[in-house]
């Protein structure tokens, strides 16, 4: 049975690089280091366009620790998931009021329909 090293913390680092598809890196790291140490001494920071130290400072990236948004300065404990999200493009209702738009008028449904509607859409 391997001992521990109580003065070393395992941390996992999650990036979404594209839709559906997710980069896990673990890295070992000294025990009270901060997430900025987790982000560095993963790799990732040169790998992914944006991710660097100006995006994190200016928000373009942001992150967390198990899904709570943390500042860069947290200390990390043993075996925590660090997660690293960019911006959203679009806003969330706003695309679903451009996709609404797009479907284009409907008929009513119910006791709303005019009483000469007809499966056409003409009237009788």
């Amino acid at each position: 049975m391997a001992l521990v090293d109580a003065s070393r913390i395992r941390v996992e680092i999650v990036v979404s690089v594209a839709p559906r598809t997710v980069r896990r890196v673990m890295v070992e790291l000294a025990h009270g280091a901060s997430l900025r140490d987790a982000v560095e001494a993963s790799g990732l920071m040169g790998q992914i366009e944006g991710l660097d130290a100006a995006g994190l400072a200016a928000g373009v990236w942001s992150a967390g620790v198990w899904g709570r948004k943390e500042r860069a300065g947290q200390m990390l404990r043993d075996g925590d998931r660090v997660e690293l999200v960019r911006q959203l493009k679009v806003d969330p209702k706003a695309a679903r009021r451009l996709r609404y738009r797009s479907q284009g008028e409907k008929i009513p449904k119910g006791r709303h329909r005019p009483a000469d509607w007809t499966a056409t859409g003409e009237g009788s």
